[in-house]
């Protein structure tokens, strides 16, 4: 995708900052959530609820997976301003960069099908604690 705006290293770098931290976050939530799963599967011996914990335990593995790429793609973007202003350190602060949309926008979307999957495990808590 391409975008013609261009922002500054300083807005770039703020932005992979929060990134990460809410990436920590997420990451933190899913260690909740698997304790929450623990306590399910000791009170539950039905085939279906447990059918339906392990698909949850499925889908926390693959956030953490997605997780991962992020913040390895968050790094990896990051590395490359970092070797730019190395290499150019004379008025750094008054370049101007393309703007990371695709990352912002890969961002946005895990947010929003972390807060759906949230939602649903909590509906299914509530169902069965």
């Amino acid at each position: 995708m391409t975008n013609n705006k261009s922002v500054y290293i300083d807005d770039l770098h703020f932005e992979h900052k929060l990134w990460k931290r809410q990436l920590d976050f997420y990451r933190e939530e899913l260690s909740l959530f698997d304790n929450r799963l623990e306590d399910l599967v000791k009170r539950w011996t039905s085939i279906e609820v447990l059918a339906q914990l392990e698909q949850f335990q499925n889908r926390f593995v693959r956030e953490r997976e997605v997780i991962d790429e992020l913040r390895h793609d968050i790094n990896e973007h990051a590395t490359i301003l970092a070797h730019y202003a190395e290499e150019h350190p004379v008025a750094i602060d008054r370049v101007r960069f393309d703007d990371q949309v695709s990352l912002r926008d890969r961002m946005e979307t895990f947010q929003k099908l972390f807060d759906e999957l949230k939602q649903s495990f909590f509906i299914f808590v509530a169902k069965y604690l």
